[in-house]
């Protein structure tokens, strides 16, 4: 486990040597994990796959019960909009002009967090398992089987994704919606700004490269659309000795916090009655030459009580209660079929 601080020189330290590891960093940036490959030992407290590569896939995984079972408890609109309360003063304050609100849905299951790892359809996948200290988990583990990527490194050329906006299933008049909803767009364009400012700070000739692409995303036995922009920059020739400072300089994640930044994030401690630990922080792989990384959300954890699933949506001064309450729920789900 390391701190800010320490994450920063070890990043720094890996990436000048071009040793090749997988991290995992929490939404305070303070508990963070670091594990050097192709080291042995790490399969047992984690395992991955992104686009780059992999690590723990191998072996013998449990297979899946025959009648899957997965009932979400969420919490109760009235406990949610306390928090929605809470969120809106700031709003209306202008203390944040855009806050992601999240939630813990307890859920009862017959799903291991070893089945979730293994048989998700996500393109960035993450488990790691009670040997690793979780923070915030007095238990098992977490899982998280995300479909956003936060950055992406390919030679000097570095890109974030930000995903805001979704619609529940993927129909034409669903897609008309999130295209042309005022909130929606506001929401994105909040966000755009807000990382083409955070990739200004690191890179050059910073660009949106798409703006509002629309995709589809499995879900347990349907399709939902998500919204998504791409900003892309130029980093200097020694990016890979700085990957540390680098990389933190732009967490937590716009995305899944709002804007201002500082501020929202003081709003969203007052709001939630959780704590976040690793959810909405990022995890990654750096192969000793690029870089993948990825919000981590779609995320559950375990502890001694069971299983906990969380999840959350943009609030905007424009956002309807009732709204952002289904929206937050509807995202607690599994991407594979019953």
């Amino acid at each position: 486990m390391y701190t800010r601080e320490e994450t920063i020189l070890r990043m720094n330290a890996l990436g000048r040597a071009e040793r090749p590891f997988f991290f995992v960093i929490s939404h305070d940036l303070e508990h963070n994990l670091l594990f050097e490959l192709p080291e042995t030992g790490h399969e047992r407290m984690a395992a991955f796959s992104l686009p780059l590569g992999g690590m723990g896939e191998q072996g013998n995984w449990p297979p899946l019960p025959e009648r899957l079972r997965f009932i979400p408890s969420p919490c109760s609109m009235a406990r949610y909009a306390a928090s929605f309360a809470s969120v809106r003063n700031h709003l209306m304050r202008g203390d944040s002009y855009l806050l992601n609100l999240c939630v813990a849905t307890p859920v009862e299951t017959n799903l291991t967090l070893r089945h979730l790892f293994r048989f998700a359809r996500a393109p960035y996948r993450m488990l790691l398992g009670p040997d690793a200290r979780v923070p915030g988990v007095h238990g098992r583990g977490c899982v998280c089987f995300s479909p956003e990527p936060f950055v992406t490194v390919r030679g000097r050329s570095i890109s974030t994704f930000p995903m805001k906006g979704t619609a529940p299933a993927a129909t034409l008049e669903a897609r008309h919606w999130l295209e042309t909803d005022e909130k929606e767009n506001r929401e994105s364009a909040t966000i755009v700004d807000l990382m083409r400012n955070d990739l200004s700070m690191v890179a050059a000739d910073v660009q949106v490269r798409r703006y509002r692409y629309i995709s589809p995303v499995k879900t347990c036995g349907r399709t939902i659309l998500q919204c998504s922009s791409e900003i892309s920059g130029r980093l200097p020739e020694d990016w890979r000795s700085r990957l540390g400072e680098i990389l933190l300089k732009l967490l937590p994640a716009g995305s899944v916090t709002g804007a201002p930044k500082e501020a929202t994030c003081r709003a969203i401690a007052e709001a939630e009655d959780m704590e976040r630990g690793f959810y909405t922080g990022i995890f990654g792989f750096f192969n000793g030459r690029d870089l993948d990384s990825a919000v981590a959300i779609r995320f559950m954890e375990e502890d001694e009580k069971g299983m906990v699933y969380k999840s959350g949506g943009g609030i905007t001064v424009m956002s309807r209660m009732e709204d952002e309450y289904r929206e937050a729920i509807a995202k607690v789900y599994v991407p594979f079929d019953f």
